[in-house]
């Protein structure tokens, strides 16, 4: 159930915590709102003032950054570990994560004329390049696939996402789209599958 807290301004030295309530808010109200929700319902629902939220995001498109940054760093430290299936690892949390974010990518994508061409693609790239390279070395990964088509396929799977009515609708989606693909599980390397079980429940 929704929160409802009474906003107040908890001063300088609660900053990191406003900062960590408002990302919770905005993440819970565009995953159920999409991403016009009204920047004071996520003043409300984080319990601050409006104020407090500018000070922190002047914009919309900060608080999207403010999530894929949070995202990157959660891949990074997937990244960083030494599990045995870390691409797998790796691939699940990005479909979760595209999912979870879809809205914030939403808005990117509508102000795309106002940014940066690159939305943090090469990063991504950068941050598969290792774990890729060793699936496909212990044949886990399709060889023929490429950080770049690991990208396009999550590209693929935010099309799909985007057009659901809610979260499962969105997750249904990116199932079948990933079952399209050959992305989803099967043979690796053999009907195009970029490796077993990349997306469960």
């Amino acid at each position: 159930m929704p929160r409802s807290v009474r906003a107040s301004n908890r001063g300088p030295a609660a900053a990191a915590s406003n900062r960590r309530a408002i990302l919770a808010a905005a993440r819970e109200l565009l995953a159920e709102q999409g991403y016009r929700v009204p920047l004071n319902a996520i003043a409300k629902r984080a319990g601050v003032g409006q104020g407090v939220l500018y000070r922190h995001f002047p914009s919309r498109l900060d608080l999207a950054y403010a999530v894929f940054e949070d995202n990157f760093r959660e891949l990074e430290s997937l990244a960083a570990t030494s599990a045995e299936d870390q691409f797998g690892e790796i691939w699940r949390r990005l479909i979760g994560l595209t999912l979870d974010s879809t809205a914030f990518i939403e808005m990117v994508v509508v102000a795309r004329h106002e940014i940066p061409d690159d939305l943090g693609n090469l990063r991504l790239e950068e941050l598969l390049t290792e774990p890729l390279a060793a699936a496909q070395a212990a044949g886990l990964a399709n060889p023929n696939w490429t950080t770049a088509d690991v990208v396009l396929i999550l590209t693929m799977v935010y099309g799909a996402a985007s057009s659901a009515s809610d979260r499962d609708q969105a997750a249904s989606h990116a199932r079948r789209a990933l079952e399209l693909l050959g992305a989803d599980s099967g043979p690796t390397g053999q009907d195009g599958a970029l490796f077993h079980e990349p997306l469960r429940d």
